[in-house]
């Protein structure tokens, strides 16, 4: 089995949820690259691994969220999306570090106005074309105390009865990606 997991803002590959999958899910291969912050170069990225790899899962986690449901015809599962990240970078204009480490030592990345429309530009675009075929193949979970976003109903519009909630925060720890997430990974896989 080959998952791609994409994790969020201010992460990378090293993130403990893709660390958590590959105790959970032994003998799946997890593929957990670091991700670029400017908008084309990381779906470039991304469509380039699942153009190669083709994985049998995506998992991502708030903007790896985003990023996932715009890749089609793969299934996937996300957790915690952030549908509308130009809001949150706007608020963050400037020098950021990362929150984990990424494999070519970089500590901080620049968000910028150019950034910011880059993301809103593929908000504006991100359920055009969305048919019944991709609805079923994606499923998510939100935080039900998420402190950071939350997508839940404007998810479940485009993507009706494929949300659901789970007892948490935005970070979801192992013990929730163990007894929440975990079931539905396994589901999700078996239906492939």
């Amino acid at each position: 089995m080959k998952i791609l997991f994409i994790h969020g803002l201010a992460s990378s590959g090293a993130y403990k949820m893709a660390s958590s999958l590959r105790i959970l899910l032994k003998g799946s291969e997890v593929i957990a690259p670091d991700v670029p912050i400017e908008p084309s170069e990381a779906l470039a990225m991304l469509e380039g691994i699942c153009s190669i790899d083709r994985p049998d899962l995506i998992v991502g986690h708030s903007l790896g969220g985003f990023w996932a449901q715009k890749l089609r015809g793969f299934r996937k599962f996300l957790v915690n999306p952030d549908l509308h990240v130009s809001r949150l970078l706007r608020s963050k204009i400037g020098v950021m570090e990362y929150l984990s480490p990424r494999l070519d030592g970089a500590s901080t990345f620049e968000i910028t106005e150019e950034i910011c429309q880059g993301y809103e530009a593929l908000e504006a675009i991100q359920f055009k074309d969305l048919d019944k075929s991709e609805v079923a193949l994606t499923t998510s979970m939100f935080a039900d105390h998420d402190e950071m976003v939350d997508c839940f109903e404007e998810f479940n519009s485009f993507y009706p009865g494929r949300g659901h909630r789970y007892p948490g925060t935005h970070l979801p720890n192992y013990p929730q990606i163990k007894e929440y997430f975990l079931p539905v990974i396994l589901n999700e896989i078996s239906s492939k």
